[in-house]
């Protein structure tokens, strides 16, 4: 049974929680200008960047017979529930959150058509002590190779610094970066070809993710239980904020191999459902079929007071992955990834602009401006 709970008599945003778009997203576009002037530097190897990738989730170099594409991604605040949850109930989860760290990385890094190949690792402690607790240290090992042979990656190498000072003692900050390879070239995935009447394919998310947890963390504060709270299903809140993030690469493969490309793809982490609007192009973007919302998102919504606006354009939601593709290529392309083990929707589709996005059954919309990360 579900704890007796009412929502707070003040809702509790993303803002509140000390994560403030507003403010980071101009630092991003900044940087991604001082980046493109870099790009000059290629040439002297015989390569070039892709510049349609500047803005996108993975940069991509041509590098003649194929394309090479990168990203490096953090796990962000999850760990601090992780350990949170250690203290109460004895259990390690770090397992999971080192699926959740790679997941950051190669789930962007397949947005733009790449198979991933190298994984390399960042886990800076707050002392050197945090490698003591060898069942903890062992879990990321373990989980960290699991997730790299699920994906089909090769585990490079990677740092492990002890920050004192920077890190606060007793935590971990952890982050991967990816490379992967684009082959044959045709699988590149920009959005060159998106169009009007192209179909849109919702993958399942299998909760928060790794997206949230900052508004999810201080929302604990305020629950009777804390992350004992139990939610309808007997599951505690904490461990309902756990539940690892999908690994999308064997579903973009499993699409590869039966022909299918994407002309576009979005992750939906930060920024919600206004990750649709990512690609630059003057076109609008209708969803028809709304996914269910997992519980913990559906508490997390109902208990912080979120409207719908806020909800949406801060978590996934239930669709954890978008993909864009030729609408007579839908209904095969859910086939395949239903055949993959992967929950699929066709979702809506592409319009003609202006553009926005619309969700009538629920009453949202996102004009141009909800999204400025170029």
């Amino acid at each position: 049974m579900s704890e007796a709970l009412n929502p707070p008599h003040a809702p509790l945003t993303y803002d509140q929680s000390g994560v403030q778009y507003d403010l980071i997203d101009p630092i991003k576009v900044a940087a991604q200008r001082a980046a493109a002037a870099t790009a000059t530097q290629l040439l002297a190897h015989g390569m070039q960047e892709v510049g349609a990738s500047r803005g996108e989730s993975a940069y991509v170099v041509d590098a003649g017979p194929f394309y090479l594409a990168s990203i490096v991604e953090c796990l962000g605040s999850k760990a601090l529930v992780a350990d949170e949850m250690h203290r109460l109930t004895g259990r390690s989860y770090y397992g999971a959150i080192a699926q959740d760290t790679i997941a950051m990385a190669v789930n962007d890094l397949i947005t733009v058509g790449a198979t991933p190949l190298v994984v390399q690792a960042y886990w800076a402690a707050g002392g050197s002590d945090w490698f003591s607790d060898t069942e903890r240290a062992h879990a990321l090992v373990a989980g960290w190779k699991q997730a790299c042979e699920t994906c089909g990656v090769a585990w490079g190498g990677g740092e492990t610094p002890a920050l004192a000072g920077i890190v606060e003692a007793g935590r971990i900050d952890l982050a991967a970066s990816c490379t992967g390879i684009v082959q044959p070239k045709e699988r590149l995935s920009l959005g060159d070809t998106l169009q009007a009447g192209d179909a849109i394919i919702f993958l399942a998310a299998s909760g928060i993710h790794a997206n949230g947890l900052s508004l999810a963390r201080k929302l604990a504060e305020r629950l009777p239980a804390g992350y004992l709270t139990r939610l309808p299903s007997g599951a505690t809140y904490g461990e309902a904020l756990l539940t690892p993030t999908p690994l999308y690469p064997p579903a973009t493969e499993a699409l590869a191999r039966a022909g299918i490309l994407p002309c576009y793809s979005a992750n939906i982490t930060g920024h919600g459902w206004r990750k649709l609007l990512r690609h630059p192009a003057d076109l609008a973007y209708r969803i028809d079929h709304v996914p269910p919302v997992p519980e913990v998102l559906a508490f997390v919504c109902q208990q912080a007071g979120l409207d719908t606006e806020e909800a949406y354009g801060t978590f996934n939601m239930g669709a954890g992955f978008a993909l864009f593709l030729r609408a007579a290529d839908a209904d095969r392309a859910v086939a395949v990834l239903r055949a993959a083990g992967q929950q699929a929707w066709r979702a809506g589709e592409v319009l003609p602009g202006p553009k926005r996005l619309d969700v009538p059954s629920i009453g949202l919309s996102f004009g141009a401006d909800a999204l400025q990360l170029r």
